[in-house]
């Protein structure tokens, strides 16, 4: 095949797809705030049911409601009848997703949505389908043409229920004014729940702590900067107080400085008043220090301990910034 013609059928794809978008967006209406507001006002779960195809689209919508703060769960249209049906309780919400809405599996699993739940929505492409005639709310997914050459392979109708599902959730985040903040708690493990949620001491490697008294010799100083791998180390004076850091920087400054550096000690070629940043605050305001001020290290405390070095590197590859 050349590249024309398959540019032109994803193209065509594409297209036929948008189209049947366009023609769900003029389908909004009462039945969605319906459907919303049954889902918004349970004291139950969500629970999407589907079969084939549409179990995989049913699990997306899992997966989005979760993340954004409606507790949701996968029901397998066939397993349901063969014991599953117990995760299902009069408290909760089911959605049905069948295009045909007269399989075998639907039809089989319906009746017990009606009487195990207390709201069934339906989502289907066929209004005069079993599912449709028996949901309290139907959503109609109806495509008039699948992007499928054969007209058959669930493509465009797949697209649209995706679609109606985040409608769904966006329109429940809303109403339970879900935020960013929000989003993170869910997400603890993602770039936005670290930027939002992490904080210094859930990053800093406690293993890599080096430290020089304000009396060591260049040598200790030596010593301390090659086990340190972020090219600093601190410089405690005799209570343990920081009083500065020497870099790598620092040490090439006084070989360039002194032609007798022998009894030179770390007070004399350390930088005072270092940048610190105490170890619960948040990670990001971590960064953007380091970023405000364009340096590479923070001095990490424990109220006004020496508690570690925080390494910008270690932030970038936590996906803090």
């Amino acid at each position: 095949m050349e590249s024309n013609t398959i540019l032109s059928e994803c193209r065509r794809t594409i297209s036929l797809e948008i189209e049947q978008l366009e023609k769900l967006l003029e389908r909004i209406d009462e039945r969605y705030s319906l459907a919303v507001s049954k889902i918004y006002e349970s004291k139950g779960k969500l629970v999407v049911v589907g079969v084939g195809k549409s179990a995989h689209i049913a699990n997306k919508i899992v997966a989005t409601m979760n993340s954004t703060g409606t507790p949701s769960q996968f029901l397998h249209a066939t397993e349901a009848v063969h014991g599953d049906l117990g995760l299902l309780k009069k408290e909760d919400i089911a959605l049905c997703i069948s295009n045909s809405g007269n399989s075998p599996e639907i039809q089989n699993v319906v009746p017990y949505l009606v009487k195990n739940s207390s709201f069934l929505i339906g989502m289907t492409g066929n209004l005069s389908s079993f599912l449709a005639q028996h949901a309290h709310v139907v959503l109609d997914s109806s495509v008039t043409q699948e992007a499928c050459p054969n007209n058959l392979a669930p493509t465009t109708s797949t697209t649209v229920q995706i679609a109606i599902g985040d409608a769904l959730a966006v329109a429940l985040m809303n109403l339970r004014d879900f935020k960013e903040v929000d989003f993170a708690e869910y997400h603890p493990g993602g770039a936005l729940g670290k930027n939002l949620l992490w904080s210094v001491e859930q990053i800093v490697n406690l293993s890599d702590k080096p430290f020089v008294y304000t009396t060591s010799t260049v040598k200790e100083i030596i010593s301390s900067l090659v086990v340190s791998k972020s090219g600093i180390t601190v410089v405690l004076d005799e209570n343990k107080v920081i009083q500065g850091v020497i870099t790598d920087g620092d040490l090439r400054r006084m070989l360039a400085d002194y032609e007798d550096y022998s009894m030179l000690l770390a007070k004399d070629i350390m930088s005072e008043n270092p940048k610190v940043i105490d170890k619960n605050e948040l990670a990001k305001t971590a960064y953007d220090l380091l970023h405000k001020y364009d340096i590479g290290q923070l001095v990490v405390v424990d109220g006004k301990s020496y508690y570690g070095i925080l390494d910008i590197h270690q932030l970038l590859e936590q996906g803090i910034g």
